[in-house]
């Protein structure tokens, strides 16, 4: 009960802080999933920080193989994805600029397998459950094979959202999975049902960022700026009062804030200094290496200009 007062005072507090009802700021979507990494976003929405900024953002959480068709429909102006997803989106006719980093991963994405299965080049001829061709997890997948001798060919792919995976994985479907948390933890909790063979420690590919169309960026570079101060302030906020932090964002993703605690432990949000050495040659780097396998797995069919899908004047 404490704890819930806790929580209760501080989201209060922001809200009162904010100054402007909600109905007076400019709105703007945001498409998003539960993942853990992208969680100061609803904190910055729950606790009041983007209405202190001046700006009401709408959070819709939405697959990430459709995601893409919320921005192309005007639907969402802004997006949290992984990096080399905008490659894809860019690639095929979905025009959008990274703006801020959000996480990078540290074992939150892995590779789930039955126990029977010694090494990941054993998966050739098994089922691997994965999202659709385009998304971060059909990536890691590929990514991984790839490191293993192994190409997506060789297994068969069962198109499933990374929560539904590890569902189906500790319900007995499937040879392996592609998830990542919270639901990773779910089967870490299940070690008769299988076991991580390989996550994001042994194959650091994951790192996520947050983006808006040219057009809204264009239009709108002061609420692009209020919602990555918000960001920011968020996760000023989660190293200043971590226990109500992980209360607010696990509650958005039905965990307590034990389990939230537990399940960012394997990642780590990126600060303003982190951000300005990330797009100032790592993004470059990756976006390269990510390019390559993307264009090798037939789902884009040219590699779009790296300079032109990012816009780094908001976290200066």
């Amino acid at each position: 009960m404490r704890m819930l007062c806790v929580v209760t005072t501080l989201v209060v507090s922001l809200v009162l802080a904010a100054g402007s009802p909600a109905q007076d700021l400019p709105r703007v979507t945001v498409a998003m999933s539960g993942w853990t990494g992208f969680a100061p976003l609803s904190l910055a929405d729950k606790a009041g920080l983007f209405k202190k900024r001046g700006v009401d953002v709408a959070i819709k959480f939405i697959p990430q193989k459709d995601r893409h068709l919320a921005i192309a429909s005007g639907d969402v102006q802004c997006a949290a994805t992984t990096v080399e997803t905008w490659i894809v989106w860019n690639a095929n006719g979905v025009a959008t600029k990274q703006v801020v980093q959000l996480d990078k991963s540290y074992g939150a994405d892995g590779m789930v397998v039955r126990n029977s299965i010694a090494k990941i080049a054993d998966l050739k001829g098994k089922t691997v459950a994965a999202s659709a061709p385009g998304t971060a997890p059909y990536f890691t997948l590929a990514w991984m094979l790839k490191k293993n001798g192994l190409s997506v060919k060789d297994v068969t792919v069962v198109n499933l959202e990374p929560g539904p995976a590890a569902q189906a994985f500790i319900a007995g479907q499937n040879d392996a999975a592609m998830t990542y948390e919270p639901y990773l933890s779910s089967v870490r909790d299940k070690p008769e049902a299988g076991k991580i063979i390989a996550t994001t420690l042994d194959y650091p590919m994951i790192m996520d960022t947050f983006g808006c169309t040219p057009k809204f960026i264009n239009e709108q570079p002061k609420l692009v700026q209020a919602m990555v101060d918000g960001y920011f302030d968020a996760v000023e906020l989660i190293s200043k009062e971590p226990k109500p932090s992980f209360e607010t964002m696990g509650a958005v993703v039905k965990q307590t804030g034990e389990q939230f605690e537990k399940s960012q432990a394997y990642l780590r949000w990126q600060d303003r200094a982190a951000n300005q050495k990330f797009f100032t040659g790592e993004i470059q780097a990756f976006s390269k290496d990510a390019a390559a396998l993307l264009l090798e797995l037939g789902i884009i069919k040219s590699v779009p200009d790296i300079t032109t899908i990012t816009d780094t004047r908001f976290i200066k």
